[in-house]
């Protein structure tokens, strides 16, 4: 399994585009912009996206999805089935603090537990509410992307509408320090982390 980070959007949202180098099959985490070299990047290797999938809705992290769809239309946007009131309704995503609002509706959804495969790579949503009623994290191997759930030594915004601190510090503590402390942590924003460091280190859980 292979990670290339590329920041997108107006926010400079962390977008993951991973690829199973035996298979040739990939997908893309949380295209908050369109980036033409990362979708160069794709095609250079050859690769196959399978999936666009967003760990929650808000608008400056699914900027990027109609043109990534446009350039990749073989690939389907995945996203939690407790997200779609967000997704669509773009009042409650904000994505027109970003420019032209924007509206989705998921080819896939998915809930807690739920695995989707993409070549050898398995893919295990946890629904992970709090900073907004359908987040989602994704496991795959040791691998966490965590969205705006967790953070390096810091959590999600909980000042949205749908937002809960009392239901993200849960999601953390009951979901996500329950994985091996060795699981690196992928996030929305900022960089790099592991499990074990934010069970010892982040002031907010």
């Amino acid at each position: 399994m292979k990670i290339t980070m590329a920041p997108t959007g107006p926010l400079s949202v962390n977008t993951y585009y991973v690829l199973d180098e035996n298979s040739k099959k990939s997908f893309i985490v949380d295209p908050g912009g369109y980036d033409p070299a990362l979708a160069g990047r794709i095609k250079e290797d050859g690769a196959a996206l399978e999936y666009v999938v967003l760990t929650h809705g808000h608008g400056d992290h699914i900027g990027g999805v109609a043109a990534f769809l446009a350039e990749f239309p073989e690939a389907k946007l995945v996203a939690s089935k407790h997200e779609l009131e967000m997704l669509s309704n773009i009042g409650m995503n904000f994505s027109n603090y970003f420019g032209e609002g924007i509206a989705l509706e998921p080819d896939v959804c998915v809930d807690d537990g739920d695995i989707l495969e993409v070549g050898g790579m398995s893919l295990k949503f946890i629904h992970t509410p709090g900073h907004s009623p359908g987040g989602l994290c994704v496991l795959v191997e040791d691998c966490l992307f965590s969205g705006d759930t967790l953070f390096c030594r810091s959590v999600g915004r909980t000042d949205f509408p749908g937002s809960s601190f009392a239901e993200l510090a849960k999601s953390i503590r009951e979901k996500l320090f329950a994985l091996p402390e060795s699981t690196k942590v992928f996030p929305g924003h900022m960089e790099e982390t592991q499990i074990g460091y934010e069970m010892r280190h982040n002031p907010f859980v």
